[in-house]
């Protein structure tokens, strides 16, 4: 079965208002010559009238990368530095630097997702301590990680698979411990997954990094592994067991944030698509089942 493609509907640069190509223009210091749209990821541009959270998460994004521009620049933190900002209207754009790489082939390759994997690693001991002051984890994805919680209070149920239902109140309870057991002094990308990873000859490349929080070395492998399964690489199990900061991690620990992931990527999945994201939910439908069948075999 193919796997939903991590793709959202981009502007393309033609469709960008002129004072925004403009602006965006002078921030590069040259007129554009030629532009190509990158078709992986969600989000759908910089319009807030293509969806109204996504100025937000640029900005914050912006805030991240220039706080941690010194250890890009440097070459000490694997990704793009940020060139500048731009503000005009409705629209937020972000100019940074063009990678010279590609993502990681899919279905995933063993040789790459190794590349990959040693580099979460490299990450995790290359950001912790948490080099920047940003928030928690649980303040991050708190008011999201609350799907279970949600769902046991809703009247229906009937949209559940069977193994959800039967469980949900246990669900809901392991739910609220995921904090105490993600929280910790590293600072995390939080969104890693093959659309924001970019494989250069000698380097693997993060991008995208609104999501930034501090949180449980961990956490980022969690977080990766339904997506790499999703998309023909091996069981979530065995990609943490793959990674030092996987195999660092309790069993414990590791069942109360896949729970809490689990729970957000089940709720969310049942719900009408975000505007100018239509094909986030099948996505996040496809790696809650996946998500929910790692937390079964844990439990």
């Amino acid at each position: 079965m193919t796997a939903p493609p991590a793709e959202g509907v981009r502007v393309d640069w033609e469709s960008v208002p002129v004072q925004v190509r403009a602006g965006i223009e002078q921030i590069c210091g040259s007129p554009v010559l030629r532009a190509r749209s990158q078709p992986g990821g969600f989000s759908p541009g910089v319009s807030a009238a293509a969806n109204p959270d996504t100025p937000a998460m640029h900005r914050r994004e912006a805030r991240v990368l220039r706080t941690l521009d010194p250890m890009i620049a440097s070459g000490e933190l694997p990704a793009p530095r940020l060139r500048g900002v731009l503000e005009a209207d409705q629209w937020t754009a972000l100019v940074l630097d063009d990678v010279d790489g590609r993502h990681p082939r899919l279905p995933w390759e063993p040789v790459e997702l190794a590349r990959v994997l040693a580099a979460v690693d490299q990450l995790a001991d290359v950001l912790t301590p948490s080099p920047i002051e940003v928030r928690g984890v649980t303040e991050q994805f708190g008011a999201d990680f609350t799907g279970w919680r949600t769902l046991a209070e809703a009247p229906d149920h009937s949209r559940l698979d069977s193994w959800s239902r039967a469980h949900l109140d246990e669900l809901a309870e392991l739910e609220r411990a995921w904090p105490q057991h993600g929280a910790g002094d590293t600072l995390l990308h939080a969104d890693i997954r093959a659309d924001n990873l970019l494989l250069t000859d000698d380097r693997v490349i993060f991008v995208d990094w609104p999501q930034a929080c501090a949180g449980a070395a961990f956490v980022d492998a969690v977080f990766l592994a339904p997506s790499v399964a999703m998309q023909g690489g091996p069981p979530p199990n065995e990609l943490l067991a793959l990674t030092r900061t996987g195999r660092a991690a309790s069993r414990q620990a590791v069942a109360a944030v896949v729970c809490a992931m689990a729970g957000y990527l089940t709720e969310r999945s049942l719900l009408p698509a975000p505007p100018g994201i239509p094909t986030v939910r099948a996505f996040q439908a496809a790696q809650g089942k996946i998500a929910r069948r790692w937390l079964a075999d844990l439990l």
